[in-house]
């Protein structure tokens, strides 16, 4: 009876290890410890939710916040090996995978639905755009040789304006491009939500936004191909634990707009009423969305030669 008692205990941790996600093994294995350069936008919430719930405990990992203020930050620690991986868009994947596999993307972090945008092309207050033809030649704030100038050339063609008729204004700072089409000096800009919604709510005018075009707009997190190559149980665990916190914001969005508020870039005028967008749950670049940006990166200059999809893109840590 003693025996059989001893068994059924043993029994019961085993099972328990099993069905927790294997994390005692995973802390046995390998190095349970991740750390993330985020910048401080809405796409990386469902980071913070997955850490205020002890969802990254409960697989095992120490997982690290590494604040970053720009993209030129973010690539510089990703370059210098001093993060794992990192919130980034499809263009920055493209460059660093130039010539080998060096970043990797694993899973989309945000993508634009029918309801809710993730970037919008803004008029200034005053500015009226009724017609494609009323954008013809006029400056469009931007950051050049980036994602936003992808997706400029890639929302605005798609509404109506032919391509020879886009003209840009280099612009590269968000914050201060948002200051610069509030004071009329920048006729229109491309903004990401929701400081393009501040900047409606401040008396701009929507021009176009990739609700239409939602095969345009995502960002999507990418960890260096040394990371997942040494530790890819710990870079699926993170991924089950960011999965959970997709999944709790999408049940209730407006639930965590004060976790929002706390740890992104909310604009005032619009923190009482800015809904929480859905977020997509255990998704990733597909091939198609993946060849038309680096078709775009090769008319530009951007690169030498096409990168391939299975170079730069991993979908093996889908759950």
């Amino acid at each position: 009876m003693k025996i059989k008692t001893m068994f059924g205990v043993l029994l019961i941790v085993v099972l328990g290890a099993t069905l927790g996600g294997c994390s005692l093994g995973l802390q046995a294995s390998q190095d349970t410890s991740l750390k993330v350069g985020l910048l401080p936008i809405i796409d990386v919430l469902p980071f913070y939710v997955a850490q205020n719930k002890g969802y990254f405990e409960d697989e095992g990992l120490q997982v690290e916040l590494v604040p970053v203020k720009s993209a030129q930050e973010r690539d510089a620690l990703i370059q210098a090996g001093e993060v794992d991986g990192a919130l980034t868009d499809l263009q920055g994947v493209a460059l660093f995978d130039r010539e080998e596999s060096l970043l990797k993307t694993v899973i989309k972090a945000r993508k634009a639905y029918p309801d809710f945008p993730h970037f919008r092309v803004v008029a200034a207050p005053g500015f009226e755009v009724n017609s494609p033809a009323d954008l013809a030649g006029v400056p469009i704030g931007i950051s050049q040789n980036t994602i936003i100038e992808y997706l400029t050339d890639r929302l605005v063609t798609a509404w109506g304006l032919p391509a020879d008729q886009i003209a840009i204004e280099e612009v590269s700072a968000i914050p201060v491009r948002f200051e610069l089409l509030m004071e009329g000096q920048l006729k229109a800009a491309l903004l990401p939500d929701p400081l393009a919604q501040a900047a409606i709510a401040a008396g701009g005018s929507l021009i176009v936004d990739d609700t239409q075009f939602t095969q345009y707009s995502q960002s999507v997190l990418a960890f260096t191909a040394a990371s997942l190559e040494a530790k890819p149980d710990t870079v699926r665990a993170f991924l089950r634990a960011w999965n959970k916190a997709v999944e709790d914001i999408n049940q209730d969005p407006n639930a965590y707009r004060d976790v929002l508020i706390e740890t992104t870039r909310v604009p005032p005028n619009i923190q009482g009423t800015y809904n929480v967008p859905k977020f997509p749950k255990n998704e990733i670049t597909t091939e198609a969305e993946w060849n038309d940006v680096v078709d775009w990166a090769l008319e530009k200059g951007l690169l030498d030669e096409p990168v391939p999809y299975d170079r730069a893109v991993d979908s093996s840590f889908l759950q």
